[in-house]
């Protein structure tokens, strides 16, 4: 059967999916995808999965992808990151049977993906992209898709877009906020930036940005035009969005704890779905937000929402016979409503890099911190080291200077005969077939777990020398 291409695709195998939960690393998992869908969502993600690795590991597909296969998981898109041709389209290839279509990560902003050289810090490699999306596209039974960041221009991002459908690409996500929107300079998404890309393609166009109510997914796609709109931390503080509804927190706690007793996880996704769940309630009940972090046991979690269902529930009706206040939010704490991040200090920076005077704020700042040792300017990891060793100092200026490693630039041994840290001194001392004493390095082939006697490696070492260079090699 021939691959459906572009809105074919859309609408026989996607079945017109106009709602979509994002793929979010260590957060869009299955059982947590299963409750979406229950309450609206049509299509779902896989959380990112590293090509090299999907490609060398076993462990990590069965993981990953193959054990959570899933009738009610469908349709169901698997994401990669990749910076390599051949590796992306192996990785595709060993996951195209468990998704409906395989989807190339081109916007992850995190630090992560600038060390790891993937995500949103590839698309100016235009050439490498064009490429990876071509050949993935010729190789797999299943269609390709991307998911994209914005430039701060919008006809470069229009060319972006058309290279990328041009390339192969049969769907595209667009989140409507550069990759230097993040952190405190998250912003607002650019939705005129979405509305020229789905103008300029013929492929379908998902939204992505300012979507915390159904009535904003309502208002992106009448204003954009695009064909499905995808929500990503609006889901995690609420996984009715799509359905509509603002339910109690420990409804939708104890409705994903029972779908983790049938499809389990890693015990850190659960705590993660519950903070976040619990992410306004837990400013009241601080104390439940410690026991969160300590508890060990799906049990556990399952009494911390009794606990915190009863608390709310006596709160409302002492609410009920006083005037109602929210603190500042739209509903009450115990109702799922999405975290509002503050927006940036200087207004109009959306979809620009920081300003040089913010380069320079954050850097002063970062240097008080690593320079002074008073608590006020320190993070709070080194705060709680302080308060256990109240006579731990910070101060760069105290710590001791290293004398780098010739060839990596880690610290170099104090003692190493090559001049350089433990790890090379190793290699050295293998591809010299001699030991360094200061570091205690032997040959590898002389080194194992055994436990041997000292004055017998030292023969065994004069042996190996003899044998390589012959006797007359010790006279000179």
């Amino acid at each position: 059967m021939p691959k459906l291409q572009s809105f074919e695709f859309w609408q026989s195998t996607l079945k017109e999916a106009r709602y979509v939960v994002a793929p979010m690393v260590d957060q869009s998992e299955l059982a947590w995808r299963l409750l979406s869908r229950r309450h609206g969502a049509q299509l779902c993600y896989t959380p990112m999965l590293h090509a090299q690795v999907f490609v060398r590991d076993s462990n990590y597909r069965r993981e990953n992808l193959y054990s959570e296969a899933c009738p009610e998981d469908r349709p169901l898109i698997a994401q990669f990151c990749a910076n390599d041709p051949e590796v992306f389209v192996e990785a595709a290839l060993l996951a195209q049977d468990y998704c409906d279509a395989i989807d190339l990560n081109l916007g992850c902003p995190q630090m992560i993906a600038k060390r790891g050289h993937y995500g949103a810090f590839l698309q100016e490699e235009w050439t490498l992209l064009e490429k990876m999306i071509t050949l993935a596209n010729e190789k797999l039974s299943v269609p390709i898709t991307c998911k994209i960041r914005v430039f701060s221009d919008i006809e470069k991002t229009v060319q972006y877009a058309k290279m990328l459908e041009k390339a192969g690409c049969q769907l595209l996500t667009v989140h409507g906020r550069t990759k230097e929107q993040k952190g405190a300079l998250t912003g607002v998404a650019s939705w005129e930036h979405i509305k020229a890309v789905r103008r300029a393609v013929s492929i379908p166009v998902f939204a992505n940005g300012n979507i915390q109510h159904l009535s904003d997914v309502h208002h992106c796609m009448e204003e954009t035009g695009v064909q499905g709109v995808m929500s990503a931390e609006g889901n995690l503080h609420n996984p009715a969005l799509f359905e509509g509804r603002s339910p109690p927190v420990w409804e939708m706690a104890e409705e994903y704890l029972d779908v983790v007793q049938q499809y389990p996880c890693s015990l850190s996704y659960v705590r993660a779905h519950l903070f976040k769940l619990w992410h306004h309630t837990l400013q009241i009940y601080k104390d439940l937000r410690e026991e969160l972090a300590k508890v060990r046991t799906l049990q556990g979690m399952a009494e911390l929402n009794r606990q915190l269902k009863q608390r709310c529930q006596e709160e409302m009706a002492q609410q009920e016979a006083s005037e109602k206040d929210y603190g500042g939010l739209p509903f009450p704490h115990w109702i799922c409503q999405p975290y509002i991040r503050p927006i940036p200090k200087e207004p109009g920076t959306e979809n620009r890099q920081p300003s040089m005077a913010q380069v320079k704020v954050v850097c002063v700042k970062r240097a008080l911190e690593d320079s002074d040792g008073a608590s006020e300017f320190l993070s709070k990891n080194k705060q709680k080291k302080k308060a256990r060793n109240p006579y731990k100092n910070f101060s760069m200026d105290q710590k001791p200077k290293y004398i780098k490693c010739e060839q990596c630039g880690n610290p170099k041994g104090t003692k190493c005969v090559f001049n350089l840290c433990r790890g090379c001194c190793k290699k050295a001392a293998f591809k010299a077939t001699a030991d360094c004493p200061g570091e205690s390095c032997l040959p590898l082939y002389l080194t194992s777990s055994v436990q041997v006697n000292p004055f017998m490696l030292s023969a065994l070492c004069i042996v190996s020398f003899t044998l390589q260079y012959g006797t007359t090699s010790w006279a000179n």
